[in-house]
């Protein structure tokens, strides 16, 4: 027989471990696996931000996507249409001619598209780059890092970013998880391996 504890040799009437004090038989306490979080280095000079603020950084985004989105649209659908005929014979006009309908359709898809590969981008160069945030974060002083503190690559962005689609589709339930988890992580942050932050410095919440 062995100690649990030490693995010294005992003997099989032996109650306690004479080189280490362990009861005989006692097995080890299990490991607690703790979430992985920042590097002491980096807590020291980082804050995790919570679920409202990177809420409200949300909110500011989308303000300013849709914003620019729509001057967008507005300028394609004028362009678009235009092409073909005037918005004042489209007004008059009962019954459409089908090419106008299908540069219509047609514009709409490219907007579409290019709407989505547009958003990706900014959330991916702009969390990639130097401010480490979108506009919203920014404003309000949060930024996304790794695990040592650094600027996480683009790859690492965009992995972040179509991980979102995930938090979406369990009915937002993965956005909710920065509300309840230990380092305020929604469920794309912790499939990227990524914390969004505030600086303790500009600290003004706890």
């Amino acid at each position: 027989m062995f100690c649990t504890k030490c693995g010294a040799q005992l003997t099989d009437d032996a109650k306690f471990c004479a080189t280490c004090g362990t009861p005989a038989g006692q097995a080890p306490p299990p490991q607690v696996q703790t979430q992985p979080s920042l590097t002491p280095a980096a807590e020291k000079k980082y804050c995790y931000a919570g679920f409202w603020i990177r809420f409200l950084a949300h909110l500011i985004d989308q303000v300013v996507i849709s914003i620019v989105g729509f001057v967008f649209f507005i300028i394609a659908l004028v362009f678009t249409a235009g092409s073909v005929m005037s918005i004042s014979d489209l007004a008059d006009m009962e019954d459409p001619d089908p090419a106008l309908i299908l540069s219509l359709v047609g514009g709409w898809l490219i907007f579409v598209i290019v709407s989505a590969i547009a958003q990706w981008l900014y959330f991916a160069f702009m969390e990639s780059s130097a401010s480490r945030g979108t506009l919203g974060k920014m404003a309000l002083g949060l930024q996304v890092i790794g695990r040592d503190g650094e600027t996480i690559n683009f790859a690492r962005a965009s992995g972040r970013y179509f991980a979102k689609f995930l938090s979406a589709m369990i009915m937002m339930i993965g956005y909710i998880m920065a509300g309840f988890t230990q380092k305020k992580q929604a469920l794309h942050d912790i499939l990227a391996d990524t914390y969004v932050v505030k600086q303790r410095d500009s600290l003004d919440y706890e």
